[in-house]
């Protein structure tokens, strides 16, 4: 579909039975949060809340919250984009193959953005930040954020919609010591593309010029969040993907304004002009904590007069932000492997809040006469890895050999692991990466920014036969008494409340000198954890609580370890410390009462009724 607007989309979404209206008032303050929360964990359509307290404008969330709504949404469109962005990934492909891609010039050509006359096709009125729906999805948030932004920059050297960068990050609207409907917070790393245009205009003393654009037709927020190809600009896709040139204008001010956006809201940041941004409910499933990030001075809100406000909410996984990336994976297929050669497959794993943890199978080709077969080329496709864009934040990097089983699958988390577990040698393939940068979301590790990494690269024959149980004679010495098997070959061992931090090294003492003399061939992980039948629960639970728990410098250990030649291993089994330790950033936890208002809404009569 062609959709002009946002507007056009709930409206066909409505038509097909796959949104409903909440014509009550809802609360922006947790109860629009909570109530998307509920309904995107029955996989329930996208919600149009009509009433929101507070404000004139209605406002949309879950447009995205499954694959199939994503699909139906650009039915006429995926496979045009896939086209285009396979071929962009590989030029070759168009003189190999002429009549398959002979449409996708044409296609690029009419996705080129459109300069309207100032005001056109649309005429936007004006409003201020505080009459924007003040929604605040988590009850520690530092107050009402963006959570669906487009935001726009340009290169200050190369002025231009073509050279500039249209990106998701997130927007704090009021609270810390912002003045309200004067300042607001962005919150990027300095990687990204605004953070390059930022350093560009600090370099020269300049104010950078941002527009923040909300809604307009979905095409455009998928746009924001595409890991593009590199000279693929996110305006063009935006206009490929919605079968709809991209229309903007520039407003008096000389910023650029989306003709399509519902909310558009300009400001400029001035050079090393930062005030604390946070806290944050993220996608790890923590709260990202107070933080000195860049301050934009709000220059003017515009908006259309049918204007919907579009908002997600972000929390552990899964979230709507999972089908986005499922979209993108569906989009983009195998660009990344295609990237980096000998690379078969990677996931950035949902579960464990994507960036900390990633599994990967690659070729290993290496001295093909060896009677052993060992890590080798996956080594090197591990550092490729681990120094690719976004992949660079990830923790821990696992990575197979293809030869060793061609139909493993990087989607399947427990068979994954298993395949790893059963041939991993402990003494030798653990490659550590130490002082050195991961998310800024991540306050697993020694610092903002700062952590390690581990790549965990196997190949060869299976070793060992992984236990499912725990043989009758097997038994941990005091305090840790409690423990239970996650999947084979994997233990989740509590840790009581009373242990502290700096007691660890003296327990894990305990640990080396009871289990150095037994057999645990079959037992090649255990993690301690602060509730073992939570771990135990679910996969899920366990890699959520693993990865997201532990910085790979400061908190794996193993029984009977060592270190040889700079090296580090162990004999015995791999053990990671998983707690929530004092400098963690607190867990995401839904307000009670607020729930149970949910609850009434999803009660015969009630407006989820049969939905929740």
């Amino acid at each position: 579909m062609s959709y002009k607007s946002l507007q056009a989309c709930v409206t066909d979404l409505e038509k097909h039975g796959r949104l409903i209206r909440i014509k009550e008032e809802v609360d922006p303050y947790l109860q629009m949060a909570a109530i998307h929360l509920r309904v995107f964990e029955h996989e329930g359509p996208a919600i149009l809340f009509e009433n929101v307290k507070g404000s004139k404008f209605p406002a949309v969330s879950n447009l995205f919250g499954t694959l199939d709504r994503s699909k139906f949404i650009f039915r006429d469109t995926l496979d045009k984009i896939k086209t285009l962005v396979d071929l962009k990934s590989d030029p070759l492909k168009a003189i190999k193959n002429p009549f398959k891609y002979a449409g996708v010039g044409l296609t690029a050509l009419s996705a080129l953005p459109m300069k309207v006359g100032r005001g056109a096709p649309i005429n936007f009125a004006k409003c201020k930040i505080s009459d924007i729906p003040q929604i605040v999805n988590w009850p520690n948030d530092g107050g009402p954020f963006v959570t669906m932004p487009q935001v726009y920059t340009e290169d200050i050297d190369k002025p231009g919609i073509m050279n500039a960068n249209l990106g998701m990050y997130r927007i704090q609207l009021g609270g810390n010591d912002y003045i309200m409907n004067e300042e607001i917070g962005l919150h990027y790393q300095l990687h990204r593309g605004i953070g390059v245009h930022q350093t560009k205009a600090n370099a020269k003393g300049q104010p950078l010029k941002v527009s923040i654009f909300v809604g307009g037709p979905p095409s455009h927020p998928v746009a924001a969040v595409m890991p593009l190809p590199e000279g693929l600009s996110e305006m063009t896709f935006a206009g490929a993907l919605g079968n709809r040139r991209f229309r903007y204008f520039y407003d008096d001010d000389g910023f650029c304004i989306s003709a399509d956006a519902d909310f558009v809201i300009t400001g400029t940041v001035m050079p090393h002009d930062n005030k604390p941004e946070g806290p944050f409910g993220d996608h790890l499933g923590y709260y990202s904590l107070k933080h000195p990030f860049p301050l934009l001075k709000v220059h003017n809100v515009y908006h259309r007069k049918d204007a919907i406000w579009s908002f997600t909410v972000v929390g552990r996984p899964p979230q709507e932000d999972t089908s986005f990336g499922a979209l993108i994976h569906e989009i983009t297929g195998s660009a990344i492997p295609k990237e980096i050669p000998g690379l078969h497959a990677v996931n950035a794993v949902d579960a464990a809040g994507v960036h900390p943890l990633l599994f990967a199978i690659g070729s290993e080709r290496y001295t093909p006469y060896s009677n052993e077969r060992r890590p080798q080329e996956i080594l090197t496709i591990a550092n490729h890895i681990l120094g690719k864009g976004q992949l660079s934040l990830a923790k821990y990097l696992f990575i197979a050999a293809q030869e060793d089983d061609p139909t493993l699958n990087v989607n399947d988390i427990g068979g994954f692991l298993k395949h790893i577990l059963q041939r991993i040698d402990l003494t030798r393939d653990l490659h550590f990466y130490t002082n050195t940068t991961i998310d800024t979301l991540d306050y697993s590790g020694s610092g903002l920014n700062t952590g390690s990494k581990v790549a965990v690269a196997v190949a060869g024959e299976v070793k060992r036969e992984l236990w499912n149980d725990l043989p009758a004679d097997f038994s941990l010495p005091r305090p840790f008494e409690k423990y239970k098997m996650v999947m084979p070959g994997v233990l989740a061992v509590e840790v009581p409340k009373n242990i502290r931090t700096s007691d660890m090294p003296l327990m894990l003492e305990i640990l080396d000198e009871h289990l150095r003399d037994a057999e645990l061939n079959g037992l090649p992980l255990m993690v301690l954890c602060d509730d073992a039948d939570f771990v135990a629960q679910s996969i899920n639970n366990f890699v959520w609580v693993t990865f997201t728990r532990s910085n790979p410098s400061h908190d794996i250990y193993g029984i009977k370890s060592f270190t040889e030649h700079k090296h580090w291993g162990c004999n015995g089994p791999l053990i990671i410390d998983a707690r929530i330790k004092p400098h963690h950033a607190p867990v995401l936890v839904k307000d009670p009462e607020v729930e149970k208002l949910v609850d009434k809404m999803g009660e015969k009569g009630g407006a989820l009724y049969g939905i929740i």
